[in-house]
């Protein structure tokens, strides 16, 4: 048994950011208690989240130690945890500045969703820390459970409370897999820290040990991880999720779930080597190669919006999943670089569909390729924003999209794999065609009759600045790499 350490203010240091957001849950819960505003509600939660991201820029920086270090031997902070921590608070900070406007038209609760998102975000920031099979459950959980309510948060759309039941159900049946996976772990390493773990593993390994109890643990878990990250064959879910759910939750889903969710699925297969054994590494591959076709072709089809970014989405995790197998322990700056990128370039696609949208008219979102049919002629910033944000997906040069994806493909080509350099450039090749469908729409003849329209003033309101930005960022990033091409050597892994 690991002994009773004492914590004290110096050991939390590098726990102060999550400190101040449970802090920020707390006061915006008593602030709603007193008096129930959107505004006030919103604001808290802004300010908070700020407050959260300057002391972690702070600690990064090296104006606060100790910055990085074990808390107990639960969590552990280091600059993949940090990095990743920047790119969640930024991600979420956008999700709620798009949020705030989204349902301010609400007539029903408006204030609760904030806390789910806080609370969400929360979660996030924790499991890129986990350093334990018991932190790496229940930060999972902290993050999944406001999850269900957030999807089915404008309940009286349909596809809305389906969202939120379907994921309820699916993601409960997951964290059921990988529970039992975990406990297999145990009963065959004794411990539940991830380093003990790695210890168990390799000494096995180089014994020539068989291990199936230990295989299938960690196969349980990888599928737990690989469903969580919508990657195939448990990919099912992700196109009526995405439908389903506000704008503003599929933003927070597609980037802040998604890069947590990676950021810890990474720190448990490499701390506890079970990416050293062939056959986790076989299905990896497999995963990644099936993720990168089949979501691709499955996009390929799609006349609406959401559907076609949740497979593109699918696509996109199998290139990481790829960058993953094919260089092991060197892969954490490279997929930290994709992740980042992804995220960002979410938040501007889904950030025009927000700002087009309101689930509160009668002809619901702006989520069918028709809605945007001619939007150029009209809407000529917000077109541009869009069209930069699916070049940058497809990987075109000039964007941060095709910086991610050249180091993804390098990475595979130093590692000699070429049957997945070969998948990630096919894959690539079949984006372009929806992605380049998609912006020849938007600069068609309009329609006499536009049923979706951004508000006239949407460049100056708080979600119109924050796309502008990000899309600014994108195009700088991809002029201009040298600071993206620094994260694969600062950001690792203790």
């Amino acid at each position: 048994m690991n002994p009773v350490v004492a914590l004290n203010s110096n050991m939390l240091m590098p726990f102060a950011p999550m400190l101040v957001l449970s802090i920020t849950v707390v006061v915006a819960m008593i602030a709603i208690a007193i008096k129930r505003s959107n505004f006030i509600a919103g604001t808290i939660s802004v300010i908070g989240l700020n407050a959260a991201l300057f002391l972690l820029l702070a600690q990064m920086f090296g104006y606060f130690s100790p910055a990085q270090g074990f808390i107990s031997s639960l969590f552990i902070v280091d600059s993949f945890a940090q990095f990743n921590m920047v790119i969640i608070l930024i991600s979420a900070l956008a999700c709620f500045t798009l949020a705030y406007g989204y349902i301010e038209g609400y007539d029903d609760h408006k204030e609760e969703l904030y806390l789910l998102m806080l609370i969400a975000t929360l979660g996030g920031m924790l499991m890129v820390c986990s350093d334990h099979l018991a932190s790496f459950f229940i930060s999972l959980e902290l993050l999944s459970i406001p999850m269900y309510g957030m999807l089915a948060y404008t309940y009286a759309r349909g596809k809305s409370l389906e969202a939120g039941l379907k994921y309820l159900v699916l993601s409960a049946t997951a964290s059921a897999t990988m529970l039992m996976g975990m406990a297999l772990i145990y009963a065959f390493t004794g411990s539940l820290a991830f380093r003990s773990i790695g210890m168990g593993v390799i000494g096995g390994l180089q014994q020539g040990l068989s291990q199936p109890m230990l295989v299938v643990g960690a196969a349980m878990v990888l599928f737990g991880v690989a469903f969580k990250l919508s990657a195939v064959p448990f990919h099912t879910w992700t196109p009526d999720v995405y439908q389903g759910a506000p704008a503003p939750i599929a933003t927070f889903l597609g980037s802040v779930a998604k890069v947590a969710m990676l950021a810890l699925g990474l720190r448990f297969l490499l701390t506890t080597a079970t990416l050293a054994i062939p056959a986790i590494d076989t299905v990896i591959v497999v995963i990644a190669s099936l993720s990168m076709i089949v979501g691709n072709m499955l996009a390929l089809r799609q006349t609406n919006i959401k559907r076609m970014l949740s497979y593109s989405s699918i696509a996109h995790l199998g290139y990481v999943l790829a960058v993953v197998s094919a260089v092991k322990d060197q892969s954490v700056g490279f997929t930290s670089l994709y992740m980042a990128v992804y995220a960002f370039t979410t938040i501007g696609a889904f950030g025009v569909m927000t700002i087009m949208s309101s689930p509160y008219k009668m002809h619901g979102e702006a989520e069918d390729i028709e809605h945007y049919r001619g939007i150029f002629w009209k809407r000529p910033i917000l077109t541009a924003v869009m069209t930069v944000m699916l070049l940058s997906l497809a990987g075109v040069p000039l964007t941060a999209g095709f910086i991610s994806k050249f180091f993804a493909i390098f990475a595979t080509v130093s590692a000699q794999n070429w049957w997945l350099a070969a998948m990630i450039i096919l894959g690539s090749a079949i984006s372009l065609y929806y992605y380049l469908h998609f912006m020849l729409v938007m600069f068609k003849r309009p329609q006499e009759i536009q049923s979706h329209d951004a508000v006239n003033h949407w460049g100056i309101q708080a979600g119109g600045i924050m796309v502008m930005l990000v899309t600014a960022a994108v195009l700088y990033f991809g002029i201009f790499p040298e600071w993206l091409s620094k994260i694969i050597t600062l950001v690792h892994i203790y």
